[in-house]
């Protein structure tokens, strides 16, 4: 006799998983509430956000994968002429053209790609043998270079370097040899290279301001001088929440986006910023246990690089804060302010869902 589904196998949710996001989440509003001055109205709005991004992730988790499957190459090219239209008729804001307005909507197409690049190369190689050859390889990296490419063209190097290891993750997770993974590491590398004559201005000036921020203390090197400062003088137990004087005294700029991470570890100190660091690797390890037991390939390549890619948002954004990487503009995930980003990875947590769960009810 077939045992009672319980509540999280009948609303296709991991209650592990969703648990961890919500302590996420709710870590992110307290130092939100702290790094805008203690204004309740941004609170709130970004509650807002959260809660629609949740729901968001619900719907998604209700998918089952075999439609994921189906409906995969048409999100792709769905977002590949975005990113086209982007180019020809986005608005160009800051000096750069990120957004395409359709009626009242604005979108920022590079979101979507962050879910379509590793669905399409889980597409790609789940129907045929694995590990893949290497003419496959190079068909699921044209694959991701075109989205790519276009990205960096808007421009938005930070955004499109990690969309692309999104699609090397999934093409790791495939199989690959490791004679493939050298070949195309000394590519890779070769590529960074040649990136840096094809670089706009203030990307060169953010690679020298990483090397050495000194250079131009009160200029490009501000932003990184004040995120070490903020960090350090966190110490062991921090300065207690609402008390970090970078932040509170504004010295610290976009302390309620990119360097979120700086305001939290001056309050926290390095007790409060391991146990976050916990909470992260707690949500990873979920999932790649789910990607571990998915029932197919597609499955375990979609879930994997979903979730790989997370871990690379938090490895990238807490790198840049503390000066070990340049400033990409990445945001720390589910903790700055901002509603693409986190409406773009519960929407991959709900697909990780609904893997998971689908999985278990095919299993009874």
């Amino acid at each position: 006799m077939q045992e009672p589904r319980s509540l999280s196998d009948r609303l296709h949710l991991d209650l592990p998983l969703v648990f961890g996001l919500v302590v996420l989440c709710v870590i992110g509003l307290l130092v939100l509430y702290s790094a805008s001055g203690e204004n309740l109205q941004v609170v709130l709005k970004q509650s807002m956000r959260m809660l629609f991004a949740f729901m968001i992730m619900f719907l998604i988790a209700q998918v089952k994968p075999s439609h994921l499957f189906y409906w995969t190459p048409w999100l792709y090219t769905i977002c590949v002429v975005l990113l086209l239209a982007v180019l020809l008729y986005g608005e160009v804001a800051q000096g750069a053209q990120r957004w395409l307005r359709i009626g009242p909507v604005n979108l920022q197409p590079s979101e979507l790609a962050k879910l379509t690049i590793p669905l399409m190369v889980g597409y790609y190689l789940a129907e045929r043998s694995l590990p893949p050859r290497l003419l496959r390889v190079a068909m699921a990296g044209v694959l991701v270079l075109l989205p790519t490419l276009l990205i960096a063209k808007q421009p938005d190097l930070g955004t499109a370097i990690l969309i692309a290891s999104s699609g090397l993750i999934a093409l790791f997770l495939a199989g690959l040899s490791w004679r493939l993974i050298v070949v195309l590491g000394v590519m890779g590398a070769a590529a960074l290279l040649a990136l840096w004559f094809v670089m706009h201005d203030y990307q060169r000036r953010r690679v020298l301001m990483f090397i050495d921020p000194e250079q131009d203390p009160l200029g490009a090197g501000y932003h990184i001088i004040q995120s070490k400062i903020a960090i350090g003088s966190g110490g062991l137990y921090g300065k207690g929440w609402l008390n970090g004087t970078q932040s509170q005294l504004e010295f610290l700029p976009e302390r309620s986006t990119d360097f979120i991470f700086s305001v939290f570890s001056e309050e926290f100190g390095l007790l409060g910023v391991t146990s976050l660091l916990a909470i992260y690797l707690f949500v990873v390890l979920r999932g790649l246990y789910i990607a571990a037991n998915a029932q197919d390939a597609f499955g375990r390549i979609v879930a994997g690089s979903l979730v790989l890619t997370f871990f690379v948002y938090v490895f990238v954004n807490a790198g840049m804060v503390s000066g070990l990487l340049p400033v990409v503009g990445v945001p720390l995930p589910l903790i700055s302010y901002g509603g693409s980003s986190i409406v773009t990875l519960m929407a991959a947590f709900g697909l990780i869902m609904a893997i998971h769960t689908h999985r278990r009810l095919l299993s009874d």
